[in-house]
């Protein structure tokens, strides 16, 4: 079974949800956490990416800019691994061991990276359900995982609420 479980997690709202799936796993399985984020200027939260140009008018303003972005995405880094310690607690108190990492990259192979240097033997990634032009453009973290990752890839998919609604009554004839 799992003994080495990498669990891709970004600032999406489906964070929790892959996180409690890859904890319930760990837990029945007596497997190892690798609690991974990786920083894209594309996630969000992020500050994006920084436009600089190489023309500028005003020095000053362009130096005071870069160093409000460097600032922002020293911010966004320490959001990331205090999110991760915390994750990591919470597995310590569910009897799971866990470490984490953070890394700084594109998102799909700096997955498969981590899996690889960890010798991961399942990779839990989350979809966001992007389909047709949205996953064109947005590409999907999970697919690419899916193809290229060198072991076992489980992909946790949103959950609906059609689960916890009670289904409509249906209307019976009496005579």
């Amino acid at each position: 079974m799992f003994k080495k479980i990498l669990v891709a997690l970004d600032n999406s709202p489906h964070r929790e949800a892959v996180f409690e799936k890859a904890l319930d796993l760990a837990r029945a399985t007596q497997a190892q956490l690798m609690l991974c984020h990786v920083l894209s200027a594309y996630e969000d939260g992020s500050p994006g990416i920084p436009i600089r140009s190489y023309q500028a008018y005003y020095p000053v303003l362009e130096d005071s800019t870069w160093r409000l972005y460097q600032q922002r995405w020293e911010e966004f880094e320490a959001q990331g691994i205090a999110q991760l310690r915390q994750e990591q607690e919470i597995a310590a108190a569910a009897g799971v061991t866990a470490e984490f990492t953070q890394v700084t990259g594109e998102p799909a192979a700096m997955i498969c990276n981590v899996a690889d240097s960890w010798q991961a033997d399942l990779i839990m990634v989350g979809s966001h359900g992007r389909r047709g032009l949205s996953e064109l453009l947005l590409g999907s973290v999970s697919n690419y995982v899916m193809h290229r990752a060198t072991c076992s890839v489980l992909v946790v998919h949103p959950t609906t609420d059609a689960a916890s609604t009670p289904a409509p009554a249906t209307a019976s004839a009496t005579a």
